[in-house]
């Protein structure tokens, strides 16, 4: 890469960093909304960062579902150590194919459904637009599964588009989109699981605590 004079002396640092770290690239599926619906891009990373200020200082945190692990950065600031996982061995490879070793992250193919994740227990844990996906027959499989991968102390986010959101959703969503939930019904069921559930409406990339039936989607902080 040829290096020429920035007009500021500060920014001559973007070359320090270019050098350290490589020209950073989109993930599968970050590319796809960048590239179709950029403003969908910062409602996703804004989860991210909500989970990230929510589990600042844990020292071992799962993410089910990372897809192209795009967002998982924002997390792994935050954290000490995390590892992410998804059941399509495609997303996984895209990941492992853009990882930075200055950025070190556990990437492998797990699918929930087939059990536990092997190997360690979490002191927290995160699921991002994954639930939906799951069929209402194999939820109880799902979530049984994820509690036995924590800790018993263990907070766990998840978040989900809600089902008053469908009828505004793409083709695309509405395809894999089999288990939305309003947020009453959100929260009664991840009650079967842990003692503790908080559910927060979002809209665009803004987190709230305003009326349910109105929120594009919904996260859930449950202990």
């Amino acid at each position: 890469m040829s290096q020429a004079k920035t007009k500021e002396p500060q920014y001559e640092l973007v070359y320090e960093v270019a050098k350290k770290h490589g020209i950073s690239t989109f993930g599968l599926m970050a590319n796809e909304s960048w590239n179709q619906d950029p403003k969908r891009t910062l409602f996703t990373l804004a989860r991210y960062k909500f989970v990230a200020k929510m589990f600042s200082g844990k020292r071992n945190c799962l993410e089910i579902g990372c897809a192209d692990a795009f967002g998982t950065r924002l997390v792994q600031q935050e954290v000490s150590k995390i590892t992410a996982i998804d059941f399509d061995p495609v997303f996984i490879e895209d990941a492992i194919s853009r990882r930075n070793p200055n950025w070190p992250i556990t990437l492998f193919t797990h699918n929930m459904l087939e059990g536990a994740i092997p190997g360690g227990v979490y002191d927290s844990a995160f699921s991002l637009d994954v639930l939906e996906h799951i069929d209402p027959s194999d939820e109880k499989i799902f979530m049984d599964n994820l509690v036995a991968s924590i800790s018993a102390d263990a907070p766990v986010i998840i978040g989900m588009p809600s089902l008053e959101s469908q009828a505004y959703a793409s083709p695309q969503s509405k395809a894999g989109h089999v288990n939305c939930k309003s947020g009453q019904n959100f929260k009664s069921e991840l009650e079967k699981y842990f003692k503790n559930v908080f559910v927060f409406s979002m809209n665009d990339e803004v987190i709230h605590t305003g009326f349910h039936p109105m929120a594009h989607y919904l996260i859930a902080i449950c202990t």
